[in-house]
Protein backbone atom coordinates (compact mmCIF):
# COMPACT_ATOMS: atom_id res chain seq x y z
CA UNK A 1 0.00 0.00 0.00
CA UNK A 2 1.21 3.50 -0.76
CA UNK A 3 2.01 5.86 2.04
CA UNK A 4 -0.48 8.65 2.61
CA UNK A 5 2.35 11.16 2.22
CA UNK A 6 5.98 10.68 1.24
CA UNK A 7 8.48 10.49 4.05
CA UNK A 8 10.36 13.73 4.59
CA UNK A 9 14.06 13.61 5.28
CA UNK A 10 17.45 14.68 4.19
CA UNK A 11 16.77 13.59 0.63
CA UNK A 12 13.96 16.11 0.27
CA UNK A 13 15.43 19.55 0.86
CA UNK A 14 19.03 18.93 1.90
CA UNK A 15 19.93 18.39 5.53
CA UNK A 16 17.17 17.30 7.93
CA UNK A 17 17.63 20.49 9.96
CA UNK A 18 17.15 22.71 6.90
CA UNK A 19 14.16 20.66 5.76
CA UNK A 20 12.58 20.92 9.21
CA UNK A 21 13.28 24.65 9.40
CA UNK A 22 11.62 25.33 6.04
CA UNK A 23 8.59 23.27 7.04
CA UNK A 24 8.24 25.27 10.27
CA UNK A 25 8.47 28.58 8.36
CA UNK A 26 5.55 27.52 6.15
CA UNK A 27 3.75 26.23 9.24
CA UNK A 28 3.92 29.67 10.90
CA UNK A 29 2.06 31.25 7.99
CA UNK A 30 -0.68 28.62 8.15
CA UNK A 31 -1.10 28.67 11.93
CA UNK A 32 -1.02 32.48 12.22
CA UNK A 33 -3.76 32.68 9.59
CA UNK A 34 -5.77 30.09 11.52
CA UNK A 35 -5.24 32.07 14.74
CA UNK A 36 -6.46 35.21 13.00
CA UNK A 37 -9.69 33.43 12.04
CA UNK A 38 -10.01 32.17 15.63
CA UNK A 39 -9.83 35.75 16.91
CA UNK A 40 -12.30 36.86 14.25
CA UNK A 41 -14.88 34.27 15.31
CA UNK A 42 -14.11 34.16 19.06
CA UNK A 43 -16.25 37.19 19.85
CA UNK A 44 -19.46 35.74 18.45
CA UNK A 45 -19.32 32.01 19.11
CA UNK A 46 -18.44 29.55 21.85
CA UNK A 47 -15.32 27.44 21.32
CA UNK A 48 -17.44 24.28 21.06
CA UNK A 49 -19.06 25.57 17.87
CA UNK A 50 -15.80 26.34 16.11
CA UNK A 51 -13.90 23.28 17.26
CA UNK A 52 -16.66 20.73 16.70
CA UNK A 53 -16.92 21.89 13.08
CA UNK A 54 -13.20 22.30 12.42
CA UNK A 55 -12.26 19.06 14.22
CA UNK A 56 -14.74 17.11 12.10
CA UNK A 57 -13.48 18.73 8.88
CA UNK A 58 -9.79 18.07 9.68
CA UNK A 59 -10.51 14.46 10.67
CA UNK A 60 -12.46 14.08 7.42
CA UNK A 61 -9.58 15.51 5.40
CA UNK A 62 -7.23 12.97 6.99
CA UNK A 63 -9.58 10.15 6.01
CA UNK A 64 -9.88 11.53 2.48
CA UNK A 65 -6.08 11.74 2.20
CA UNK A 66 -5.84 8.04 3.06
CA UNK A 67 -8.31 7.20 0.30
CA UNK A 68 -6.65 9.41 -2.31
CA UNK A 69 -3.19 7.95 -1.66
CA UNK A 70 -4.21 4.31 -1.41
CA UNK A 71 -3.30 1.57 -3.82
CA UNK A 72 -6.36 1.15 -6.07
CA UNK A 73 -6.31 -2.59 -5.48
CA UNK A 74 -6.66 -2.12 -1.71
CA UNK A 75 -10.12 -1.90 -0.08
CA UNK A 76 -11.10 1.54 1.19
CA UNK A 77 -11.51 0.38 4.79
CA UNK A 78 -8.09 -1.24 4.82
CA UNK A 79 -6.52 1.94 3.41
CA UNK A 80 -8.11 4.10 6.10
CA UNK A 81 -7.17 1.68 8.86
CA UNK A 82 -3.55 1.50 7.70
CA UNK A 83 -3.34 5.26 7.16
CA UNK A 84 -4.61 6.12 10.64
CA UNK A 85 -3.08 3.27 12.67
CA UNK A 86 -0.97 4.20 15.69
CA UNK A 87 1.23 2.05 17.89
CA UNK A 88 1.63 4.72 20.59
CA UNK A 89 -1.90 4.60 21.98
CA UNK A 90 -1.20 6.08 25.42
CA UNK A 91 1.09 8.83 24.12
CA UNK A 92 -1.44 9.66 21.40
CA UNK A 93 -4.20 9.84 24.02
CA UNK A 94 -2.22 12.25 26.18
CA UNK A 95 -1.28 14.32 23.12
CA UNK A 96 -4.91 14.48 22.04
CA UNK A 97 -6.02 15.59 25.51
CA UNK A 98 -3.31 18.25 25.66
CA UNK A 99 -4.31 19.48 22.21
CA UNK A 100 -7.96 19.85 23.22
CA UNK A 101 -7.12 21.79 26.39
CA UNK A 102 -4.56 23.96 24.58
CA UNK A 103 -7.09 24.81 21.86
CA UNK A 104 -9.63 25.92 24.49
CA UNK A 105 -7.07 28.03 26.31
CA UNK A 106 -5.82 29.68 23.12
CA UNK A 107 -9.43 30.41 22.09
CA UNK A 108 -10.09 32.37 25.29
CA UNK A 109 -6.63 33.96 25.19
CA UNK A 110 -7.40 35.38 21.75
CA UNK A 111 -10.75 36.61 23.05
CA UNK A 112 -9.25 38.32 26.11
CA UNK A 113 -5.93 39.67 24.80
CA UNK A 114 -4.69 41.66 21.80
CA UNK A 115 -3.39 39.44 19.04
CA UNK A 116 0.29 40.30 19.48
CA UNK A 117 0.18 39.84 23.27
CA UNK A 118 -0.62 36.15 22.87
CA UNK A 119 2.75 35.90 21.15
CA UNK A 120 4.39 36.67 24.50
CA UNK A 121 3.40 33.25 25.73
CA UNK A 122 4.00 31.48 22.43
CA UNK A 123 7.53 32.87 22.82
CA UNK A 124 7.91 30.93 26.09
CA UNK A 125 7.36 27.62 24.31
CA UNK A 126 11.04 27.03 23.37
CA UNK A 127 12.07 27.23 27.03
CA UNK A 128 9.20 24.95 28.01
CA UNK A 129 10.19 22.53 25.25
CA UNK A 130 13.74 22.49 26.57
CA UNK A 131 12.46 21.65 30.04
CA UNK A 132 10.20 18.87 28.73
CA UNK A 133 12.72 17.35 26.30
CA UNK A 134 14.84 15.70 28.99
CA UNK A 135 12.12 13.82 30.95
CA UNK A 136 9.93 12.94 27.95
CA UNK A 137 12.39 12.51 25.09
CA UNK A 138 15.71 11.98 26.83
CA UNK A 139 17.18 14.72 24.60
CA UNK A 140 20.05 16.61 26.20
CA UNK A 141 19.88 20.33 25.52
CA UNK A 142 23.44 21.56 25.02
CA UNK A 143 24.72 24.54 27.09
CA UNK A 144 24.90 26.79 24.01
CA UNK A 145 21.28 25.97 23.27
CA UNK A 146 20.30 26.90 26.83
CA UNK A 147 22.09 30.22 26.24
CA UNK A 148 20.03 30.84 23.12
CA UNK A 149 16.87 29.94 24.98
CA UNK A 150 17.83 32.39 27.74
CA UNK A 151 18.25 35.19 25.17
CA UNK A 152 14.83 34.35 23.78
CA UNK A 153 13.33 34.44 27.27
CA UNK A 154 14.81 37.90 27.85
CA UNK A 155 13.12 38.92 24.63
CA UNK A 156 9.82 37.63 25.98
CA UNK A 157 10.24 39.76 29.11
CA UNK A 158 10.83 42.83 26.92
CA UNK A 159 7.53 42.19 25.20
CA UNK A 160 5.45 42.34 28.41
CA UNK A 161 3.24 45.43 28.01
CA UNK A 162 3.28 47.57 31.17
CA UNK A 163 5.49 45.19 33.15
CA UNK A 164 4.56 42.25 35.36
CA UNK A 165 1.92 44.30 37.20
CA UNK A 166 -0.14 44.45 33.99
CA UNK A 167 -0.71 40.69 33.93
CA UNK A 168 -4.34 39.56 34.00
CA UNK A 169 -6.42 36.40 33.96
CA UNK A 170 -6.14 36.38 30.18
CA UNK A 171 -2.37 36.13 30.49
CA UNK A 172 -2.78 33.15 32.84
CA UNK A 173 -4.99 31.43 30.27
CA UNK A 174 -2.39 32.14 27.57
CA UNK A 175 0.36 30.66 29.78
CA UNK A 176 -1.69 27.49 30.29
CA UNK A 177 -2.22 27.31 26.53
CA UNK A 178 1.53 27.50 25.92
CA UNK A 179 2.32 24.79 28.49
CA UNK A 180 -0.30 22.43 27.08
CA UNK A 181 0.66 23.25 23.48
CA UNK A 182 4.32 22.53 24.22
CA UNK A 183 3.38 19.21 25.83
CA UNK A 184 1.45 18.28 22.67
CA UNK A 185 4.40 19.24 20.45
CA UNK A 186 6.90 17.30 22.58
CA UNK A 187 4.70 14.20 22.54
CA UNK A 188 4.43 14.52 18.76
CA UNK A 189 8.20 14.15 18.48
CA UNK A 190 8.08 11.21 20.91
CA UNK A 191 5.47 9.44 18.79
CA UNK A 192 7.42 10.23 15.62
CA UNK A 193 10.30 8.12 16.92
CA UNK A 194 8.20 4.98 16.82
CA UNK A 195 6.01 5.41 13.76
CA UNK A 196 6.13 7.07 10.36
CA UNK A 197 2.41 7.77 10.14
CA UNK A 198 2.07 11.57 10.08
CA UNK A 199 -1.66 11.58 9.36
CA UNK A 200 -2.47 9.69 12.56
CA UNK A 201 -0.98 12.53 14.59
CA UNK A 202 -3.26 14.99 12.83
CA UNK A 203 -6.35 12.79 12.87
CA UNK A 204 -6.67 11.73 16.54
CA UNK A 205 -6.20 15.14 18.24
CA UNK A 206 -8.78 16.69 15.90
CA UNK A 207 -11.17 13.78 16.33
CA UNK A 208 -10.81 14.22 20.10
CA UNK A 209 -11.48 17.94 19.71
CA UNK A 210 -14.66 17.25 17.75
CA UNK A 211 -15.97 14.52 20.07
CA UNK A 212 -15.23 16.59 23.20
CA UNK A 213 -17.15 19.59 21.87
CA UNK A 214 -20.16 17.75 20.43
CA UNK A 215 -22.00 17.19 23.79
CA UNK A 216 -21.74 20.92 24.55
CA UNK A 217 -22.71 22.08 21.07
CA UNK A 218 -26.55 21.98 21.49
CA UNK A 219 -26.32 24.34 24.48
CA UNK A 220 -24.14 26.98 22.83
CA UNK A 221 -25.08 26.79 19.14
CA UNK A 222 -25.57 30.12 17.37
CA UNK A 223 -26.81 30.37 13.77
CA UNK A 224 -23.88 31.08 11.45
CA UNK A 225 -24.18 33.21 8.31
CA UNK A 226 -22.57 31.82 5.20
CA UNK A 227 -19.52 34.08 5.55
CA UNK A 228 -18.74 32.70 9.02
CA UNK A 229 -19.23 29.11 7.83
CA UNK A 230 -16.76 29.84 5.04
CA UNK A 231 -14.25 31.26 7.53
CA UNK A 232 -14.65 28.18 9.74
CA UNK A 233 -13.97 25.89 6.77
CA UNK A 234 -10.92 27.94 5.76
CA UNK A 235 -9.76 27.70 9.37
CA UNK A 236 -10.08 23.91 9.26
CA UNK A 237 -8.07 23.73 6.03
CA UNK A 238 -5.33 25.96 7.47
CA UNK A 239 -5.25 23.87 10.63
CA UNK A 240 -4.97 20.62 8.68
CA UNK A 241 -2.01 21.93 6.68
CA UNK A 242 -0.33 23.50 9.71
CA UNK A 243 -0.55 20.42 11.92
CA UNK A 244 0.69 18.09 9.18
CA UNK A 245 3.67 20.38 8.52
CA UNK A 246 4.48 20.63 12.24
CA UNK A 247 4.42 16.87 12.79
CA UNK A 248 6.64 16.39 9.74
CA UNK A 249 9.07 19.05 11.00
CA UNK A 250 9.25 17.44 14.45
CA UNK A 251 10.57 14.26 12.83
CA UNK A 252 13.53 16.26 11.52
CA UNK A 253 14.34 18.73 14.33
CA UNK A 254 14.31 18.54 18.14
CA UNK A 255 11.32 20.19 19.80
CA UNK A 256 13.50 22.89 21.41
CA UNK A 257 14.79 23.88 17.95
CA UNK A 258 11.35 23.81 16.30
CA UNK A 259 9.58 25.97 18.87
CA UNK A 260 11.87 29.05 18.52
CA UNK A 261 11.25 29.04 14.78
CA UNK A 262 7.55 29.06 15.54
CA UNK A 263 8.16 32.57 16.89
CA UNK A 264 8.16 33.74 13.29
CA UNK A 265 4.42 33.76 13.92
CA UNK A 266 5.01 37.15 15.52
CA UNK A 267 5.57 38.79 12.14
CA UNK A 268 2.41 37.22 10.77
CA UNK A 269 0.47 38.12 13.92
CA UNK A 270 1.58 41.77 13.76
CA UNK A 271 0.55 42.02 10.10
CA UNK A 272 -2.80 40.30 10.68
CA UNK A 273 -3.44 42.22 13.91
CA UNK A 274 -2.73 45.53 12.21
CA UNK A 275 -4.66 44.90 8.99
CA UNK A 276 -7.63 42.96 10.38
CA UNK A 277 -8.00 44.27 13.95
CA UNK A 278 -6.28 47.68 13.93
CA UNK A 279 -3.80 46.67 16.65
CA UNK A 280 -0.55 48.66 16.87
CA UNK A 281 2.74 47.21 18.14
CA UNK A 282 5.11 49.20 20.36
CA UNK A 283 8.87 49.50 19.62
CA UNK A 284 9.84 47.47 22.70
CA UNK A 285 7.62 44.68 21.44
CA UNK A 286 9.54 44.63 18.16
CA UNK A 287 12.85 44.60 20.09
CA UNK A 288 11.78 41.66 22.21
CA UNK A 289 10.49 39.78 19.20
CA UNK A 290 13.82 40.33 17.41
CA UNK A 291 15.72 38.77 20.33
CA UNK A 292 13.35 35.82 20.36
CA UNK A 293 13.70 35.18 16.63
CA UNK A 294 17.50 35.56 16.65
CA UNK A 295 17.73 32.93 19.39
CA UNK A 296 15.54 30.64 17.30
CA UNK A 297 17.70 31.00 14.22
CA UNK A 298 20.80 30.26 16.30
CA UNK A 299 19.24 27.07 17.66
CA UNK A 300 18.56 25.84 14.13
CA UNK A 301 22.12 26.74 13.03
CA UNK A 302 23.52 24.90 16.06
CA UNK A 303 21.37 21.84 15.32
CA UNK A 304 22.58 21.81 11.71
CA UNK A 305 26.16 21.81 13.02
CA UNK A 306 25.40 18.87 15.31
CA UNK A 307 23.90 16.94 12.38
CA UNK A 308 26.92 17.69 10.19
CA UNK A 309 29.35 16.53 12.90
CA UNK A 310 27.35 13.34 13.34
CA UNK A 311 27.44 12.66 9.60
CA UNK A 312 31.20 13.25 9.45
CA UNK A 313 31.73 10.89 12.37
CA UNK A 314 29.66 8.18 10.70
CA UNK A 315 31.58 8.53 7.45
CA UNK A 316 34.92 8.81 9.30
CA UNK A 317 35.87 11.81 7.21
CA UNK A 318 38.04 14.68 8.45
CA UNK A 319 35.93 17.67 9.42
CA UNK A 320 37.00 20.91 7.75
CA UNK A 321 35.86 24.48 8.14
CA UNK A 322 33.34 25.61 5.51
Amino acid sequence: MKRAFPALGSQTLGTPALSGALLVVVYTGFIASADGITKLLAGGYAPAQLYALSGAVVAGLCTLACLVARDRSAPARAAITAGLRTRCIRAMGVRSGATVLAALCFFYAFRLLPFAEVFIFIGLMPLLAGLMSAPILGERVRPVAWGALAVGSVGVICVFPGGISALSGGHGVALAASVLGTLSITLSRYIGRYEQNVLAQVFYPNLALCLTMLPVLPFVWQPMPFADVAWALIYAGMLFGARWLLVAALRLLPAFAVTPLMNLQFVWMVVIGGLAFGEAVRPDTWAGAAAIMISGLYLVWDQMGVGRSSLVARLRLPQTDP
